[in-house]
């Protein structure tokens, strides 16, 4: 039977509306070359970087991968058969290699047509745990790391349906485990079901600012088959495969052991659920239990979070982030909100975290409070921790350093300045496994040390810094002073030795790892040797190339051009723009450049590198900021900016005296989208567009977008000017329109680009619409991306080349 994709369109030359059955379709040669390629294996070591595990996955996705059962409950989108998510994507193959040897080991004894997910090291890194889904669930295997040999430790019983169905638990010989109950209830058939009475839903009067959001609960037959599915019980189960029960059937959500290994802090969803907002925000109870499973307290419990203030540094009320303490054995820490979660309510300090040491027979104490809003705490040992605030409005960000063991001494900020403003990032201090196996800042000597991206404006230079706790001075260490590579740097393995594992690639060759000395002229030691799989396009010219807008806001974007393109005749070809907007609250952190033209060229359907193949100039991310200083908001002028971004792309490459500037197109995915369908409604700069996965109604996503905090009725004339949707009358432009059939992301329903599709037929605009079966809002499937590739490849060639 033929796979068939439907694909709507406006015959435009007879000005007549037709639906064209059109069975899959291929791109031309030269990107074909390029799009059905071998993916590298991923890769993962362990913290002593002694071995490697190498995993292996199919480049696509296949329909039959996305044609499973499913049911969308709760924001989750499940495979009722097998118990895990139908979003997952799988590894088919393992292999593990000593990483001072060359050689791979395959892993023997894996399971046949291995669908491998949540793969795990134990905490001594001895052994490696994964799951593998059958036709009818998901079994428990262990690989042995030193013979690379695997073998199955359960049946196809566990429930994977809420993320990875295991820990590791502290003795590296046993795994608490999630198995699907002995008694677990029939799913109920919502099509054939009678319903017993309507679905009502009530307000009390509250005022909150949920988000749009998708595959939510309906009704109590979608409620029920979300008990079914989600419920689990704990078994303890050891590598040898023998099974205890631990925790009766509930629905845990977390399950998160102690530094030391003798507590188990245990989540579960209580009722009532919500039809408005994800499981993420149902009630959750936490209890602490020893080993054994003897409960020894209740130390949380947060009610159904239904209302929520307005503002992104707006939180719940009550205990939230509840974690171990790193640096402790048994010590948990949590925040408090002190303004009542909302940041319109003016307080001098907004949160406050609190530790609470097992057995937890007094009462949390009081740690540190924040005069923004808590964003983190890393823990180094008994008298350093860095605890980080910040603020949405107005993007700045604070570290402090304080000794959690003497509040005495008033914490010292280490850091103050906008989160946006990356040529100021300090870095992150480089983190170690502690005695508990636990991540924690690694501090030698009272000092830590910061490793940091590196971008100026002269370029991309990373780096190490070595920071006195004490002093609070900074000395640097190593920069990567490549200029025609990218150097990642990954970890210090040795402090004292200076050997540092770091990622290296140019524009034609793969990242690969390598071990560099820092102390020892910078020696360079290989640790993998991927190779180029894009060798058609490996001598392509690339460029990041600088220029300004209107207003002086400085713009970037990365220049490709055609294999042995004359750069002094400079034929004038077309130009393709791909772009997604990005909101700013200052004109210099949105002016920075974030590009190296050392990046491997890695082509992919979320951009338009492919087309350099075809004789196309290629601007790729081009910097779209959207600025709102002091009061303003950035989509209080959202249009304006986003045309003169787009005028000062085209005058940028016209200038180069590459491209013909009446043969422009834009395209873009999502809020990149919704971008292009603005440009081609409100400026005559471009000759087509591509229009991918948007949404084009405002009035559909009513209580904010993107980084929109005020609601519709706030601001009615900025949500409908912002639309395409209101303004459909006012586009004529060629527009070539694709959406996935089941998108899953919050405000971009499938039902967006239908709805616009049928005002712009309706109106005479020149568009196509294409569906994509089965997709959600990024796409996996091959047969649809390739497909997709030949549409925007005629769509180019019909509207834009010729």
């Amino acid at each position: 039977m033929k796979k068939q994709i439907i694909l709507l369109f406006l015959l435009i030359s007879g000005l007549t509306f037709a639906q064209e059955n059109l069975t899959y379709q291929k791109p031309s040669a030269e990107i074909l070359a390029l799009a059905d390629y071998e993916r590298a294996p991923s890769v993962s070591m362990d913290s002593k970087k002694e071995y490697m595990l190498l995993s292996y996955r199919n480049t696509y996705k296949t329909l039959e991968d996305l044609s499973q059962e499913e049911m969308r409950l709760g924001g989750l989108r499940i495979n009722p058969i097998t118990n895990i998510s139908s979003t997952v994507t799988y590894i088919n193959n393992l292999k593990i290699r000593k990483i001072k040897d060359k050689v791979e080991m395959q892993v023997s004894g894996l399971p046949k047509n291995a669908l491998i997910t949540n793969v795990s090291w134990s905490p001594n890194e001895q052994k490696i745990a994964f799951t593998n889904t059958t036709l009818t669930g998901v079994e428990l295997w262990i690989i042995d790391v030193v013979s690379a040999s695997a073998k199955k430790i359960t049946t196809d019983n566990l429930n994977a349906n809420l993320g990875s169905p295991y820990n590791w638990m502290k003795d590296n010989e046993t795994l608490l485990v999630k198995i699907l109950p002995k008694n677990r209830p029939a799913l109920i058939d919502s099509e054939k079901d009678l319903p017993k009475g309507p679905t009502v839903s009530v307000s009390d009067g509250s005022k909150s600012q949920n988000r749009t959001y998708q595959d939510l609960l309906k009704n109590k037959t979608d409620e029920a088959n979300f008990d079914a599915l989600v419920t689990s019980e704990l078994y303890k189960i050891s590598i040898s495969g023998n099974a205890t029960l631990f925790k009766s059937a509930a629905i845990y959500a977390g399950e998160s052991f102690s530094p030391d290994g003798n507590y188990l802090m245990l989540t579960t969803i209580q009722k009532p659920y919500s039809y408005i907002v994800p499981l993420s925000r149902f009630p959750q109870k936490s209890v602490v239990y020893d080993l054994n499973g003897k409960e020894i307290k209740l130390v949380n419990e947060v009610p159904l979070t239904e209302i929520m203030p307005k503002g992104f540094s707006s939180v719940r009320t009550g205990r939230r982030n509840m974690n171990w303490r790193a640096d402790q054995p048994a010590t948990l820490y949590f925040v408090e909100a002190l303004d009542g979660g909302n940041q319109a309510k003016p307080a001098e300090f907004r949160d406050e975290v609190f530790v609470w040491e097992a057995p937890f027979s007094s009462n949390p104490t009081s740690l540190i409070k924040t005069k923004q809003r808590y964003a983190g705490i890393m823990w180094a040992n008994e008298k350093i921790a860095i605890v980080a605030d910040s603020w949405y409005d107005t993007r700045n960000t604070k570290a402090y350093l304080f000794n959690p063991s003497n509040l005495t001494i008033a914490p010292k900020i280490i850091e103050d300045r906008n989160s946006q403003d990356i040529y100021s990032d300090p870095g992150n201090f480089e983190m170690i496994k502690n005695k508990f196996g636990r991540y924690v800042i690694a501090v030698e000597n009272n000092k830590g040390y910061l490793m940091g991206a590196g971008f100026t404006k002269d370029g991309q230079f990373p780096f190490i810094d070595e920071y006195d706790f004490t002093t609070l001075q900074k000395k640097r260490l190593y920069t990567s002073k490549m200029k025609d590579k990218k150097e990642d740097l990954l970890s210090i393995e040795d402090f004292k030795k200076g050997d540092v594992l770091v990622m290296i690639q140019s524009k034609n060759e793969y990242p690969n790892y390598y071990f560099r000395n820092i102390k020892s002229n910078n020696k360079l030691t290989p640790i993998t040797s991927f190779k180029n799989p894009f060798e058609s396009i490996k001598n392509v010219h690339k460029e990041v190339i600088k220029y300004k807008r209107k207003d002086g806001v400085e713009l970037s974007g990365t220049l490709y051009l055609p294999v042995g393109y004359d750069k002094v005749k400079k034929e004038k070809l077309p130009l393709l723009i791909w772009a997604y907007p990005a909101e700013y609250k200052d004109k210099n952190s949105a002016g920075q450049n974030d590009k190296n033209p050392n990046e491997f060229t890695f082509p992919n359907y979320g951009s338009f590198i492919y087309w350099v193949t075809k004789g196309y100039v290629v601007l790729d991310d081009a910097a779209f900021p959207i600025i709102g200083e002091g009061t303003t908001e950035p989509n209080d002028t959202f249009i304006p900016q986003l045309v003169a971004n787009a005028e000062a792309a085209i005058d940028a490459v016209d200038k180069l005296g590459y491209i013909n500037r009446k043969k422009v197109a834009i395209g873009g995915h999502s809020y990149g989208a919704f971008m292009t369908a603005n440009l081609l409604t409100h400026s005559n700069l471009f000759a087509c567009g591509i229009a991918r996965s948007g949404a084009y109604n405002r009035t559909l996503t009513p209580f904010g977008f993107q980084s929109e905090q005020r609601n519709y009725w706030d601001v009615p004339e900025i949500y409908n000017t912002m639309s395409p949707f209101m303004n459909a009358d006012k586009m004529k432009t060629p527009l070539l329109l694709t959406h996935g059939e089941a998108d899953n992301n919050p405000g971009t329903f499938t039902l967006q680009t239908e709805r616009y599709f049928q005002a712009l037929k309706n109106l005479g605009a020149p568009v196509r619409m294409v569906i994509l079966p089965k997709e959600s809002h990024g796409y996996a499937a091959k047969d649809n991306i390739l497909h997709l590739l030949w549409e925007q490849d005629q769509f180019l060639e019909k509207y834009l080349k010729n």
